[in-house]
């Protein structure tokens, strides 16, 4: 296996800092959340290490929310138009905090396992005890902090899954990355982010597997 280093391309802003954040583009509105609640919850596990990530919890506000709140080159973010059904991608063997708020701890890129599927990529991330990130988880960390955004280095969030009626799961699984602005994203797409999919067995050389160490109530 590569080195399991992975890329976090600069600490976070505090949690303070990324409350306030949530609060202007409106999240917490989204959420049912009063302002007053999430500048607290920053307040009590404040953490300047730029190391934690503050989350809603995907119950109170899903990917198809945020999506439109990220921006790459001036651009709004975007779901993929064939995959309508986003907001059924829920955690999957994933156990998440209690209440609204949570934090994600040691978040990175997981440019090491570009070009692995997310089947080979699941097992790699449990060996050294990492959490794959959840769609919502990926889309807070890029609106806290865009650069974790790159061209040619973008990241799947494969903490997501879609359970199928007779229990399978999808074969498809969620990433974010940078629109070309090809096919039905069309040409005013280009640099735009994105949330689209993969499929579980297919290996992209521009795709690493976004996760943390832990989450946090």
């Amino acid at each position: 296996m590569p080195d399991p280093q992975t890329a976090t391309p600069a600490p976070l802003p505090p949690l303070r800092v990324q409350a306030d954040h949530l609060i202007a583009l409106g999240v917490h509105t989204h959420a049912a959340l009063p302002a007053e609640e999430v500048r607290a919850f920053a307040e009590r596990h404040a953490d300047d290490s730029g190391g934690t990530l503050l989350a809603v919890h995907p119950e109170r506000v899903a990917a198809s929310v945020l999506a439109p709140l990220l921006r790459h080159s001036g651009k709004p973010g975007f779901v993929v138009a064939d995959m309508p059904d986003v907001d059924r991608f829920t955690p999957s063997g994933i156990d998440l905090p209690e209440g609204p708020l949570y934090l994600v701890s040691g978040v990175d890129r997981g440019d090491h396992l570009a070009n692995w599927s997310p089947e080979e990529a699941l097992p790699a991330l449990t060996e050294h005890h990492r959490t794959p990130l959840l769609l919502t988880e990926g889309i807070h960390w890029v609106l806290q902090q865009p650069a974790a955004l790159e061209r040619n280095r973008c990241f799947m969030t494969i903490g997501s899954r879609l359970r199928k009626p007779n229990g399978t799961y999808d074969a498809r699984t969620p990433a974010l990355w940078i629109s070309n602005g090809t096919g039905r994203d069309g040409r005013e797409r280009r640099d735009a982010p994105k949330v689209g999919w993969c499929w579980w067995r297919n290996r992209h050389t521009w795709l690493g597997f976004a996760s943390a160490t832990g989450r946090m109530p």
